[in-house]
């Protein structure tokens, strides 16, 4: 049994266009839901991995309709392999069902992954390049050095409320606590 899930990301999106692709190829029952890929829980996507049986097959539109990241699709797919399940992407024209399509899917996963590993290694050579040349990363500091000692006075007297601190200071409660455990730590 051919079992469909689509999915969109937004309740304004339509799912028509993923529907009918998987009316075409024969799906009997179709899975859909309107929620972003980034959720950890994805309801109707586990109850399609849920009413499929040994030997169905869960066809999908394209592969980011059913991973969030290559991690969550690699997870999946191997659940569907443990369970005889296989998976079928028509967009990418991927069937785990037939060697060939098992190999093009492991080929894939194995490119995004080396892929990613580039560009964590490429981003940690910028930073550390960066560095070296006395720059630091990050988001500009909010206060300046009087700010951040009027910031300080106030917070040892005990007589200012936090909240009035960020009010005189435009800044919120948070960044506060996070200057002050940056002093905390400086001093440790």
């Amino acid at each position: 049994m051919n079992i469909g899930y689509a999915r969109v990301s937004t309740l304004d999106q339509n799912l028509n266009l993923q529907i009918d692709a998987l009316s075409n190829v024969g799906c009997d029952r179709i899975f859909q839901e309107k929620i972003t890929g980034t959720k950890l829980t994805r309801p109707q996507l586990h109850e399609a991995i849920e009413y499929a049986r040994a030997n169905d097959v869960i066809v999908v539109w394209k592969l980011d309709r059913l991973g969030r990241s290559l991690k969550d699709l690699l997870t999946i797919v191997n659940d569907l392999q443990q369970r005889h399940i296989g998976l079928r992407s028509l967009h990418e024209n991927i069937d785990t069902t037939t060697p060939t399509g098992k190999l093009i899917f492991h080929i894939f996963a194995s490119l995004a992954e080396f892929e990613k590993d580039i560009i964590k290694e490429r981003t940690n050579a910028g930073l550390e390049a960066a560095r070296a040349r006395g720059r630091q990363g990050g988001r500009p500091r909010s206060l300046t050095e009087k700010q951040i000692q009027l910031l300080k006075t106030l917070h040892k007297d005990r007589d200012t409320p936090v909240a009035e601190i960020a009010r005189l200071l435009n800044i919120s409660k948070k960044t506060i606590y996070n200057y002050l455990n940056d002093v905390e730590n400086a001093s440790s």
